[in-house]
């Protein structure tokens, strides 16, 4: 019964100025109902078949959600001016209303088991887009995966880190993501970025950032001697695996910033999706670094 609720309900459906959104259960887990919100341009035809921004909010795995303003104006931004759908999910926040939240006192294995189940919520909302794409009018070999903090390391890990994460692999071997978008986020280990795997990508990161590693060091940069110290690979070291498998990059460094990075670049975003046409649609190889320098 479940199956067919998740499968079709569409719960609530609104014209908003230039395109339309319909909100669908992806998923139900314990007491989490998992909900998306998807947004479509308002004059799609009925034979298009559109690239798809899939975005994951940040929040530290405790808090915000699907349709926080910004989030919320990224996937409208991507419908009404980019001809994408633009999908905003909720997924499990596993640290709310913990005594350790998501710090160094949270413990490696609890932000290990956070990761993985962020990643699989991320993998099903991705596989319900996939399994509806003709209803939803959706290229499934066009999905961009997108997140900002805690939402980019969940993408990432999806990404990346899906053979490490994901015991049942036949349940995702139709899901796959062809560019991603990035801000402020880390992968657990990025050596499982492969030449198969890898995909054009958007990073934005600040190089003193303390929450998130800009390069290769520990989440929240956490004592070892601590329950939560645990070695993450930031922006910095995913880059150096795309540059060596030939891949295309755009990477925003800037320097002496701090997590604030994470916000939505939304006065860039024209430069993005052209991004994303060059590489993920025209198949070009581009490897874009900028540094700037914190305002």
């Amino acid at each position: 019964m479940n199956r067919i609720i998740i499968a079709f309900a569409v719960l609530v459906t609104c014209g908003i100025s230039a395109q339309n959104m319909d909100t669908y259960i992806y998923a139900i887990k314990g007491n989490d109902t998992l909900r998306l919100d998807v947004f479509t341009p308002k004059n799609i035809k009925k034979s298009d078949s559109l690239p798809v921004l899939l975005w994951m909010h940040g929040g530290g795995f405790s808090g915000s959600h699907r349709a926080y303003p910004d989030d919320n104006k990224l996937v409208k931004y991507a419908a009404e001016k980019q001809g994408y759908i633009g999908v905003s999910i909720d997924y499990r926040l596993l640290r709310k209303n913990t005594v350790t939240g998501f710090g160094c006192d949270c413990t490696k294995d609890d932000k290990v088991e956070t990761f993985k189940q962020a990643a699989i919520d991320y993998l099903d909302a991705a596989k319900f887009l996939v399994e509806n794409a003709k209803s939803l009018q959706i290229d499934t070999s066009k999905i961009i995966a997108g997140g900002s903090s805690a939402g980019a390391e969940g993408i990432l890990n999806a990404v990346f880190m899906k053979d490490y994460f994901v015991l049942d692999k036949k349940a995702y071997n139709n899901v796959s993501f062809a560019g991603l978008f990035s801000c402020a986020g880390a992968v657990v280990d990025a050596r499982y970025i492969t030449k198969e795997n890898a995909i054009p990508a958007v990073l934005y990161h600040g190089t003193e950032d303390r929450l998130v590693p800009f390069g290769n060091a520990s989440h929240h940069y956490c004592n070892p001697k601590k329950d939560g110290y645990m070695v993450l690979d930031g922006s910095a070291r995913i880059v150096e695996k795309l540059r060596d498998f030939e891949t295309a990059y755009y990477f925003n460094i800037v320097k002496g910033a701090g997590h604030e990075i994470a916000r939505i670049p939304f006065e860039e975003l024209d430069q993005i999706f052209q991004f994303f046409e060059s590489t993920m649609i025209n198949n070009k190889v581009i490897q874009t670094k900028i540094i700037k320098t914190k305002a």
